[in-house]
C-alpha cells in the first residue's frame, strides 16, 4: 500500500485527489493539508510515501515547504511531487533544486494520477519532455558548478546520467543505446549512490548543475 498526503490551499482539489486516490487499487490517503506548515505537520505525523503538494498556497508555500523536508533527515523517505495548474512554470527550476520528484497538472486524468504517484514512490523521476527542456534552458542560464562525486563516475556512468537528465525512463534509454534496461538500471543505480542522489529527479538536477552533454 502507497500512503499518500496532499497539500493544496483549494479545498475543493483536496477533495478531488483524495477521491481519486481512494479509489485505485494500492493506494491510501493518509490525510490533507491547507498549506505548508500543516503539511509538516501531517507529514511528521503520518509519514506519507508520496506527497502531492501544490506550490502557490499563502503563508507557507510549496517552495518553503519542500526546503524544509529536504533540510529534515527524518522526513527523507517522502517523495515530492508538485501539482501545479501549469505544465512549465517560473517554480520549476527552483522545485526541482528544492528536492521535487516530480510534476503533476491538477487536472491530470485520473490514471494519469495513480501512475505518477505509482512512479515516484518507486524512487522514478517524473519530469515531462516539455518540463525538462524548460530545466535545461534554465540551467543553461545559470551555467555550471562543481558536483561532489562526479569524478568517481565512469565515463559509462556519465554518459547515462545525461540521458537520465532528458526524462528518458530505463526502457527508453535502452532502446537508444541498444543494451538492456537491466544495464542502464545498474549503471544508473550506482552513479546515484557515488553523487548521493536522493532519486532520479536530483540526478537530473546533479546532470545539469555539472554541464553534462545531453544527447540529442
Amino acid at each position: 500500500m502507497i500512503r499518500v498526503a496532499v497539500a493544496d490551499d483549494q479545498a475543493v482539489v483536496r477533495m478531488g485527489l483524495r477521491a481519486l486516490l481512494e479509489r485505485e487499487p494500492g493506494l491510501e490517503c493518509v490525510g490533507e493539508a491547507a498549506d505548508g506548515a500543516a503539511a509538516l505537520q501531517l507529514i511528521r505525523r503520518t509519514r506519507p510515501d508520496v506527497l502531492l503538494l501544490d506550490i502557490r498556497m499563502p503563508g507557507m508555500d510549496g517552495l518553503a515547504t519542500l526546503r524544509a523536508i529536504a533540510g529534515d533527515r527524518e522526513l527523507s523517505g517522502t517523495r515530492i511531487v508538485v501539482v501545479t495548474t501549469f505544465a512549465v512554470d517560473e517554480y520549476v527550476f527552483a522545485a526541482l533544486q528544492a528536492g521535487a520528484s516530480g510534476f503533476l497538472l491538477k487536472d491530470s486524468a485520473p490514471d494519469e494520477l495513480a501512475g505518477a504517484v505509482r512512479v515516484v514512490a518507486a524512487g522514478e523521476a517524473l519530469l515531462s519532455p516539455a518540463i525538462t527542456r524548460k530545466v535545461i534552458g534554465l540551467f543553461g542560464r545559470h551555467g555550471t558548478e562543481p558536483v561532489e562525486g562526479l569524478e568517481t563516475l565512469t565515463p559509462r556512468e556519465r554518459e547515462l546520467v545525461a540521458w537520465v537528465a532528458t526524462g528518458r525512463s530505463n526502457e527508453e534509454i535502452a532502446k537508444e543505446l541498444v543494451i538492456s534496461p537491466d544495464t542502464v538500471r545498474t549503471h544508473v543505480s550506482r552513479a546515484m549512490v557515488k553523487l548521493r542522489a536522493r532519486d532520479r529527479a536530483q540526478l537530473v538536477v546533479f546532470a545539469m548543475r555539472a554541464g553534462l552533454a545531453v544527447p540529442t
